[in-house]
């Protein structure tokens, strides 16, 4: 039976006013509202028995160096989070694809759905197919590092080269101490969420006690889609997806990775899902980036580390030209045009 897929360009938005820069937008269950970098698209394809759709920005370079960079992002962070990275990427000659995954951003967010790294997997590996894409540089930032691992497992041969950015699993949680949290649970955490308790979350875990002004626009984009119709949507899908962070680990498939791998990390960095509900002794050991990035590369056959010492969870953001100079110089080694 032939499956129909259908791609739909984004014209127009929700028209909302656009929120202060420390203040949290009024944004609808998939963003609406919130203006992206570049044109966002969608695309349309059937999946547990319904049809969803996953928006995404693919943005062209003046002169192609013949090489795709997918971005991947990650959990408290959307597609526009990576805005500098695409700039920079697309004049450099890559062509860029930026996804929201499904229960993210301004994809779709539905009432039922089956979390999973393998289906977000296929859904990305779904979308790269329709676009004609059949090799990429893939890149995951912390949620997006376990997917992008994910992929690479899955899907090897699409992958060029795999870059995780600061990844969640680089340890497992729940077997270090972590005590479970039911969907239920965490959904009420979720119903509270504001823009202030987003930013103090990251503030803490992400930017190591030091805020700029302009970390307040991703705040005010998260904040704003609890702040408007369908908040129950969003934080429903949340707390789907922090599950499937949390039982879900890739780190013991590491050694399965037979892409090139190159691992970004800020040595600041102390994020673990989980921590504010574990023991205070177990607390304090998880979240140590410089020991757990290094483990990783042991484990990866064809893995090498880059750090950043005084940066965090978010080293595009944090210092975007520190960070995109590694990453370009990292990509040209040894790579040609096709």
């Amino acid at each position: 039976m032939a499956v129909r897929i259908w791609l739909i360009v984004i014209l127009a938005t929700a028209g909302t006013a656009p929120a202060k820069a420390d203040q949290p937008g009024v944004y609808g269950p998939e963003l609406e509202g919130f203006e992206y970098p570049f044109t966002p698209e969608r695309f349309s394809f059937p999946s547990q028995g319904q049809t969803v759709s996953m928006t995404f920005m693919d943005v062209a370079p003046e002169k192609p160096n013949g090489h795709t960079v997918v971005l991947l992002h990650g959990k408290n962070f959307c597609a526009a989070t990576w805005e500098a990275t695409i700039k920079t990427l697309v004049e450099a000659g890559y062509r860029v694809i930026a996804p929201d995954q499904i229960g993210f951003c301004k994809s779709t967010k539905p009432d039922r759905y089956q979390y999973s790294f393998q289906q977000l997997a296929e859904n990305t590996h779904a979308l790269l197919m329709s676009r004609n894409i059949g090799r990429a540089i893939v890149v995951g930032h912390s949620m997006g590092g376990m997917l992008a691992a994910r992929y690479a497992l899955m899907c090897p041969d699409a992958v060029d080269e795999l870059v995780l950015v600061d990844p969640l699993g680089l340890e497992d949680w729940k077997a270090e101490g972590v005590p479970y949290e039911s969907v239920d649970r965490a959904y009420q955490t979720q119903l509270k969420t504001t823009f202030e308790s987003i930013k103090n979350y990251q503030l803490k875990f992400y930017y190591h006690d030091q805020w700029k002004p302009e970390y307040d626009r991703w705040v005010s984009m998260l904040a704003g889609m609890y702040a408007g119709p369908g908040k129950e949507r969003v934080a429903w899908n949340q707390a789907l997806t922090s599950d499937m962070i949390f039982t879900q680990p890739v780190l013991y498939e590491f050694e399965q990775i037979r892409v090139k791998t190159l691992l970004l990390i800020g040595d600041a960095d102390r994020t673990a899902p989980g921590s504010n509900r574990a023991p205070p002794d177990v607390a304090a050991r998880l979240g140590n980036y410089p020991e757990l990035a290094r483990r990783a590369v042991r484990m990866i056959p064809n893995a090498r580390l880059i750090e950043f010492p005084e940066l965090g969870h978010a080293p595009q953001v944090e210092e975007p030209e520190a960070f995109h100079k590694a990453l370009l110089a990292a990509l040209a080694e040894g790579r040609s045009p096709d």
